[in-house]
């Protein structure tokens, strides 16, 4: 089967939450309970409101496998430029390491060539270094310290 990458619809929230869920991070924070709860329903009307926000999914036959949320983020930095920032990444367990997450950064990095941005740019957990060496096969640097504070 193809993979095809693409636009989240409403009918694809509740696997993207499973998605969020399915890993030691998410386990703590997330509810897979159905139906869903409101904030959820409320944060996915937001971001499709949002014409800097793509919520996208990787999918096979109507099944979703992956998901990652895209912004663009105007700034004056570096003369005016786009940055395309890449966050919520996730490729389901039984999916990974066959390339589809590699696919799934190509089409999220066009989208952002398409936008006119001139840097992309993603966080990770600092506890996910699986991800890390993925993130660094790709081509990207671990080149910024983040911070985060909670509220």
């Amino acid at each position: 089967m193809a993979v095809e990458f693409r636009s989240a619809t409403r009918t694809d929230l509740s696997a993207i939450v499973a998605l969020i869920a399915a890993d030691q991070l998410g386990a703590t924070r997330e509810d897979t309970s159905e139906p869903l709860a409101p904030c959820y329903v409320r944060a996915f009307e937001a971001l499709m409101d949002d014409p800097n926000q793509i919520l996208a999914v990787a999918s096979e036959a109507d099944i979703v496998i992956g998901t990652l949320q895209l912004t663009f983020i105007p700034g004056l930095s570096r003369r005016g430029s786009w940055r395309g920032q890449i966050e919520a990444v996730r490729i389901a367990e039984t999916y990974r390491g066959a390339g589809f997450g590699a696919r799934f950064f190509d089409w999220a990095i066009a989208q952002c060539r398409e936008r006119g941005c001139s840097l992309v740019q993603l966080t990770t957990d600092r506890t996910r270094p699986d991800a890390h060496r993925f993130y660094e096969r790709l081509g990207f640097e671990a080149s910024h310290v983040g911070y985060k504070l909670k509220l």
